[in-house]
């Protein structure tokens, strides 16, 4: 059974995967914490950045360093988890819109 730290963590990085693809494929950290805010994740900056690294490392984002501030921008495998096409142990699996 999941503890609900790994419940968490698996949601909020499908809603970094979803809001980057709403976003047009790229957004930067402090937009992405808002858009995780709108979705009931009040949580810190470091942790956006702890998500979008690990994203990374999964070839789901690209992460860019612009003068201190990240911007993700979704690859193609992102694109698929988002959309439920793939999935990715650590991302939450997304029911069907409707």
């Amino acid at each position: 059974m999941s503890s609900m730290r790994e419940i968490l963590n698996t949601d909020q990085r499908l809603v970094i995967l979803r809001s980057l693809a709403e976003c047009g494929g790229d957004a930067n950290e402090s937009v992405l914490q808002t858009c995780l805010d709108a979705y009931g994740h009040r949580v810190s900056r470091d942790v956006v950045r702890t998500h979008c690294h690990w994203l990374a490392e999964q070839g789901l984002v690209s992460v860019n360093d612009v003068a201190g501030c990240l911007v993700m921008t979704l690859t193609g495998r992102g694109v698929d988890v988002a959309e439920g096409r793939s999935t990715v142990p650590g991302v939450k699996r997304p029911r069907p819109r409707g």
